[in-house]
């Protein structure tokens, strides 16, 4: 008799359970999550293929096709309406399908340098790597569609435990572990920050959802001192991930010691992904932290572009780059709050965000990818010394690398200008003349070390025993190399292939 109660009770608990799923699963749910989907079976694909013997020559099969089958679903999302899905927690849209685009490209341009890079015993290993390279822009994905407080923690995490393992992948080099260690408690004091700030978020509202916050937050329900104290720990969380000021220290020593094709995610599909998330998310703080934000944005900028004035390393060069990039992007909420929260501002923001990420995806992805090349005759390859007369001995590397510099100085027929111009101009329709001008003199110092990379290159003599011809570069890195060539290019000279996207 009891057995049969609880047989029963257990049938109508997995019936209750069937129905909360078909609940869930619905309006879409399914369409909406493949490229997510594409990259989580793709990485446990990966762990068959590293543990079934002689399955390892399928490795580049499934990390082509799992990240190429994810851009494919996203593109497939562009131009169709925007829905959410999951019990209202996570949302697909034009852009949220744009940025799943530039997480899935990033990726597979991160695994195509990363070719060739790892040698010794790493070779081993690459089988973990590539699963957790596929692991991290899933992350970003969530992240990105995330219309949940708690969605996109899961998505942070997704992304973040990944990356704490790639940084810290080449374990001969005591600076790449240095790198991972540091990456790891900052990214979990970071957490915590975010965690906290929801709980007290939570607390105010009872609520976590976005949707729901942003009605309450229009009012006076949640302009309490611990919703705004919620709403400033949720911020600084995000801000570590973006590296704006004056949550900026670690990316220099972190992307140094990282293995350079881990760095080019790191600068590209990351920073994407959380201002993917804090635009829409923007109306946590008040419209009185206008000040604030402009401020952040503009000492990010300083602190950037003068740190970088005085680097010999390139690669710290472009992390210290990658800091001010990410103040100019940060201008844009300046200009959202200045607007009073008005959702016109808000979605030309998420416009001019998208597209300043996805020229920055091309440009960073080259520069850093070259770099990944030339590491791989050596460490003083990657400095200013190393790189004299760079033009003679390659001077396809060198036209490539100018082209990325010129960009990420934001001159102009490059897709870099476009993005700045974008910016800019948000800030000039918000009357912050003031700050639009100020961020405009700081890109202006940037184009001291962007030129001095330039002009090392092609116009310094070879260094001393730098004579021999460097290795020939692989066919697929030139393919890609060339692709990001194309996309600066093309994003700069016609802007409108990208914005005709968003509509």
């Amino acid at each position: 008799m009891i057995a049969n109660l609880m047989i029963q009770e257990a049938a109508q608990a997995t019936t209750a359970l069937q129905d909360q799923f078909s609940e869930v699963f619905t309006g879409g749910a399914t369409a909406a999550l493949m490229p997510f989907t594409a990259l989580a079976v793709g990485a446990l694909l990966m762990l068959l293929v590293d543990i079934i013997k002689g399955a390892g020559q399928l490795r580049p099969v499934v990390v082509i096709a799992a990240l190429v089958t994810s851009a494919v679903c996203a593109f497939g999302q562009v131009g169709e309406p925007a829905i959410s899905v999951l019990g209202g927690t996570y949302g697909v849209s034009t852009v949220t399908a744009l940025f799943s685009m530039i997480f899935a490209i990033g990726a597979l341009s991160a695994w195509v340098y990363g070719m060739g890079y790892y040698e010794g015993k790493l070779k081993e290993f690459c089988g973990e790597h590539d699963m957790l390279l596929l692991s991290a822009p899933a992350g970003m994905i969530l992240m990105v569609g995330a219309q949940d407080l708690l969605v996109f923690f899961i998505g942070l995490e997704i992304l973040s435990l990944p990356l704490y393992a790639l940084v810290a992948f080449r374990r001969d080099r005591h600076d790449s572990i240095e790198a991972g260690l540091k990456y790891f408690l900052l990214g979990a004091f970071a957490a915590a920050f975010f965690l906290f700030g929801s709980a007290l978020v939570y607390t105010a509202t009872g609520t976590v959802n976005l949707v729901e916050l942003a009605s309450l937050f229009q009012g006076d329900v949640a302009r309490t001192p611990i919703a705004l104290i919620g709403g400033a720990l949720l911020m600084a969380g995000i801000f570590f991930k973006v590296s704006v000021f004056p949550f900026h220290l670690w990316v220099p020593d972190v992307y140094q010691g990282s293995p350079t094709p881990v760095t080019t995610l790191m600068a590209t599909g990351t920073k994407a992904a959380a201002f993917g998330f804090l635009i829409p998310a923007s109306f946590l703080l008040p419209p009185a932290a206008t000040g604030i934000i402009a401020a952040i944005a503009l000492l990010t900028m300083a602190a950037g572009n003068l740190g970088a004035l005085v680097q010999s390393n390139v690669k710290r060069m472009l992390a210290y780059s990658g800091i001010a990039h990410a103040g100019t992007v940060m201008l844009v909420m300046a200009a959202i709050l200045a607007s009073g929260g008005d959702d016109a501002v808000r979605d030309e923001s998420m416009n001019a965000t998208l597209f300043y990420m996805a020229a920055y995806l091309f440009t960073s992805t080259g520069a850093f990818g070259l770099l990944a090349m030339l590491e791989r005759e050596g460490e003083h390859m990657i400095t200013l010394d190393g790189m004299r007369g760079l033009a003679r001995r390659r001077p396809a590397v060198a036209a490539a690398m100018t082209l990325f510099m010129l960009s990420l100085g934001g001159i102009p027929a490059t897709g870099g200008f476009m993005g700045k111009f974008y910016v800019f101009m948000l800030l000039v329709k918000q009357e912050m003349i003031a700050v639009a001008i100020l961020g405009a003199l700081f890109s202006v110092i940037a184009l001291g070390y962007y030129l001095r990379v330039i002009v090392t290159m092609w116009m310094e003599p070879l260094a001393e025993g730098e004579r021999a011809k460097l290795a020939p570069q692989t066919l697929p890195a030139s393919i890609v190399t060339a692709a990001c060539a194309i996309g600066v290019l093309a994003l700069g000279l016609m802007p409108n292939l990208l914005l005709d996207l968003l509509g």
